[in-house]
């Protein structure tokens, strides 16, 4: 696969693809960056709420796929905006490329028919890079998130190392890794960490990293 790296402001893209995608990747940043910025501008509170907002009608796709999942996993729905940009640019790159992966600050949407492993990065836990997330070949896009409250400048209640959700889709994996990494403060709350994410409908598994002690629920790890 071909990797092509984009920056635009506060987005930085990794995409692996079966041909060089740089010229329509840079328009996709530009189109989806600009109407989320837009709609920001119409209404602040959006952007600015740690709650999920209801949106207004005139809301592009992107805004209100965000707000969906954010309803669903009880977060303000900036809290999905990188799965957000990850899945809407995959997506539309699927149609040059039969296999895509994005990945946007760690969070990642992914179209492949052969089998993935994902290293976890946790930051100073004796675990961090350890461990590798294996996804299956599959026909479905997968969607994998990680938050974390001790790694990072993105806003966590939490102090998990590392919180990794996944799901057919980046965007709810973004808002469902927030949700769950805002849990976790202790070893305790690993377990109840991982409850939380299994009633997250569209979950599918879910990776808890606190200091050094791992929770996993559904999910196929590979140790280094």
């Amino acid at each position: 696969m071909k990797r092509t790296y984009i920056k635009n402001k506060e987005t930085i893209l990794n995409i692996y693809a079966d041909c060089n995608l740089k010229a329509k990747s840079c328009e996709l940043v530009k189109r989806y960056r600009t109407q989320v910025e837009r709609y920001i501008a119409k209404y602040p509170y959006w952007q600015e709420s740690f709650l999920p907002v209801e949106v207004k009608g005139d809301a592009p796709s992107i805004v209100k796929e965000m707000s969906k999942a954010a309803s669903l996993c009880g977060v303000g729905p900036m809290a999905a905006i990188a799965g957000a940009i990850a899945e809407f640019i995959g997506k539309n790159l699927l149609r040059f490329s039969t296999e895509i992966i994005v990945e946007n600050g760690g969070d990642i949407f992914l179209q492949s028919s052969e089998e993935r492993l994902l290293s976890i990065f946790a930051g100073r836990s004796r675990l961090s890079e350890k461990i590798g997330l294996k996804l299956l070949p599959s026909l479905k896009p997968y969607g994998v998130a990680t938050s974390s409250g001790a790694v990072g400048h993105s806003y966590s209640a939490g102090k998990a190392n590392a919180a990794v959700v996944v799901s057919n889709s980046a965007i709810l994996s973004d808002a469902a890794a927030t949700a769950t990494a805002n849990i976790i403060r202790e070893k305790k709350d690993i377990k109840k960490g991982l409850n939380f994410a299994k009633k997250i409908r569209g979950v599918l598994g879910a990776i808890i990293i606190l200091k050094d002690d791992l929770g996993i629920w559904n999910c196929e790890i590979k140790r280094s």
